[in-house]
Parts: structure tokens; C-alpha cells; sequence
């Protein structure tokens, strides 16, 4: 009989259900017949208007007022206001968690965002259910609160730096933090070679010796993306532009219409992609936000990072592996963006100190790790 393992996330961006969907896949792709993965939108059934503050909240603060995320970020620092978060969330998505949980009775529980580390541990101590349960910590580096609530958890890390930081700060056991490389869809472990990169460019009707500059966010598109991309246009690079905006349907409509205005051909508009390892590839330079997997993806696949905006303090650590590295820029004023892009873009000797330190690192995909560490965890 397969074990189920039952996998649980939000959809406050990408970062929760990117990676959990990469581990879910390489095990299926490479043990199907001994494990079922189900993966569960901890927020299924929930009352709308708890998605729409927290899931809307997210998305829209990223957008509109990312003072306001870190406002809320800080003053969840406080122990009171953490444990009243995750109280609050936890009353109405514990009912249908743990109906789901008793009808389905998951082998495993592995939890991939903060506010279901407390409904999931409710559940189980009120029905005497002895299932493994996991946490994966999402954020690399410098970690939101609430995922520390609970010092008894078996959590699974990204950094040294974060294991040392829980361990000294948090007082958090050693032997309950296991760190692992970050975890990436399968295919980003490798690179496309030169002849598959002239036939995704020949696809998108870039000529095969244009520089191209990517602009992309998570699944939420870019914070200031259409100001990016309006300077950028007024700069008259000689260069192919691509901007993904994910889900932000505003960022996608402006951008779209700074591309009729400009009369801008060599501006490529996409919205929600399932083609952003392929962009990546023939990307010179990625201008983006720091959220752990996007920036992850970037580095894995060889390319500079110039980032533009970040969320303090959450973001915050990814912002200093990159500039401390010398694996990119951190750029807040857009104004100087189109600058940075020409002396990176076209300075060859520029081009290769960056991806020599980027090559340095030997980043690995963490997936088949993580994937093994899960099937054997009890």
C-alpha cells in the first residue's frame, strides 16, 4: 500500500507552493508506486473573507504598500501578537483541516507555511493522531516569526545561517533542524545549451545574438514593475525586453499598453507563465524581487540579479547573500536602473566577474534531498 503524505501550503505568493509541488513531483516522478503526494490549499473551503485579508492582503501590499507587510512583520516580533495571528488564522481553517485530515489519514504531514503549523498541531493532539509532521521553512536566510512559535517542531532549513540563528536565538534544539540545499523545480539542477536557447529565442522571435533583459517577480508579478519597464523603454536599449507579470493583471494591462505606445517590438509581454526556467536561460540580466525562490531560480540557472525591491526584514537576508557574494546589485531607485542595465549587460568583463562568482558557489537543487529526507522521516 503507497504512504500518503499529505502536503499543506498557502497561496500568499509563489514561495510556499513552489517548493512544495517540487518535491512532490520528484517523488512521484521517482517513487510513485510507493508514495501518494496530496497536495492541500491549507485555506480550501475557508470563509472568503479570511483569504481575501490574508491571501489578497499579501498580494496587494507587494503591489501597493510593501510598508505595510513590514509594518505587520515587525510588530510580529512581539510573542503576543505572533500567538494571536496564528490563533485567529487557526480558528477558522482548523475545522476543515482537520475534517480533511480524518477522512484522508495522511502517513505524513509536511506543512509549507507558518500559519498551519498550529491548526495541524491542534488536530493532531486532539484526535491522539500519531503522524509525522514536518515543517519547511520557506524563507532562506531570515525567516517570518511565526514559524518558531512552537520550538518543538521537526524543521527542515536552507542555510546554516538560519540553523545557527535558531539555534542560538530561538533556543530551538539542533537535533530538531535538518538543513538541506534550497528546493527548485527538478529541472533547474541543469542548464539549456546554446542550441536550445537559439530555438526558445527563434519561438519568441528574438534574433539569436540580441541581448535580452528579463523582468519578473514571483507569481505576483513585480512591485514597480511598469515604472521598470517605462524607463527602460525611454532608454532605447539595444536589447529584447520580456516582463512576466504573473497574476497582477494591472502590471500585465500596463505593460501592454507601454508596449502600443512605445511602438516597442522588441518588448515580449507575458502574464502567468509556465515558461519561466526557459526565460531564464536566455536572460543576460534578471531584474526582479528577492523572494527566496525567484531569486533562487536565477542563480541556479547562471544569471545576474539585479534587484530592485525586497521585503524587509523577511527578504532581507536574501538581499545580503547576493550583495555580500558579489552576485549581483541591489538597486531601490528605478531611476537608476537603465544605467546598472547598460554597464551589465554590455560590459563583457562586468558580465563574467558576476557569473564567475555565481559559478563559485556550486549551488545545488536541494529537491532530491528534501524528497528522500521526507519518504524516510518518522
Amino acid at each position: 500500500m503507497k504512504q500518503k503524505l499529505m502536503f499543506l501550503y498557502l497561496k500568499t505568493g509563489g514561495g510556499h507552493l513552489s517548493p512544495a509541488r517540487s518535491v512532490a513531483q520528484w517523488i512521484e516522478q521517482n517513487h510513485d508506486n510507493g508514495y501518494k503526494v496530496e497536495l492541500v490549499d491549507g485555506f480550501t473551503g475557508v470563509n472568503s473573507i479570511v483569504k481575501l485579508i490574508v491571501e489578497d492582503g499579501y498580494r496587494k501590499s507587494q503591489e501597493k504598500a510593501t510598508w505595510v507587510f513590514e509594518s505587520l512583520y515587525a510588530i510580529h516580533k512581539l510573542k503576543p501578537i505572533a500567538h494571536l495571528s496564528g490563533w485567529l488564522v487557526s480558528k477558522f481553517v482548523t475545522p476543515i483541516l482537520e475534517r480533511r485530515i480524518l477522512a484522508d489519514k495522511p502517513d505524513k504531514i509536511v506543512i509549507f507555511h507558518f500559519f498551519l503549523i498550529k491548526p495541524i498541531n491542534e488536530i493532531l493532539k486532539r484526535n491522539n493522531l500519531n503522524i509525522p509532521m514536518l515543517t519547511v521553512v520557506t524563507d532562506p536566510f531570515t525567516a517570518h516569526p511565526i514559524w518558531f512559535l512552537d520550538k518543538t517542531q521537526n524543521f527542515i532549513v536552507f542555510s546554516q545561517q538560519l540553523k545557527n540563528h535558531l539555534i542560538n536565538t530561538k533556543k530551538i534544539p539542533a537535533d530538531n533542524i535538518n538543513t538541506f540545499p534550497f528546493i527548485l523545480n527538478d529541472k533547474f539542477s541543469s542548464t539549456i545549451n546554446d542550441e536550445a536557447k537559439a530555438q526558445i529565442k527563434a519561438t519568441l522571435r528574438i534574433p539569436v545574438d540580441s541581448k535580452v533583459i528579463l523582468i519578473m517577480g514571483g507569481a505576483d508579478g513585480i512591485p514597480k514593475g511598469a515604472k521598470i519597464l517605462k524607463r527602460l523603454l525611454q532608454s532605447a536599449l539595444n536589447a529584447h525586453i520580456v516582463i512576466v507579470c504573473g497574476r497582477n493583471e494591472n502590471l500585465l494591462n500596463q505593460a501592454n499598453k507601454l508596449k502600443l505606445k512605445h511602438s516597442a517590438e522588441q518588448l515580449h509581454v507575458f502574464g502567468f507563465v509556465n515558461i519561466v526556467y526557459e526565460l531564464l536561460n536566455i536572460a543576460d540580466l534578471v531584474i526582479t524581487k528577492c523572494g527566496a525562490s525567484t531569486f533562487m531560480e536565477v542563480l541556479m540557472c547562471g544569471k545576474i540579479p539585479l534587484i530592485n525591491s525586497y521585503i524587509w526584514e523577511q527578504e532581507k537576508g536574501n538581499v545580503e547573500y547576493i550583495c555580500n557574494n558579489q552576485l549581483g546589485h541591489y538597486e531601490k531607485k528605478v531611476n537608476q536602473i537603465p544605467i546598472l542595465v547598460k554597464g551589465l549587460v554590455f560590459n563583457e568583463s562586468k558580465q563574467g566577474f558576476y557569473k564567475n562568482n555565481i559559478n563559485r558557489l556550486k549551488l545545488i537543487n536541494g529537491t532530491s534531498q528534501v524528497s528522500t529526507f521526507i519518504m524516510q522521516y518518522s
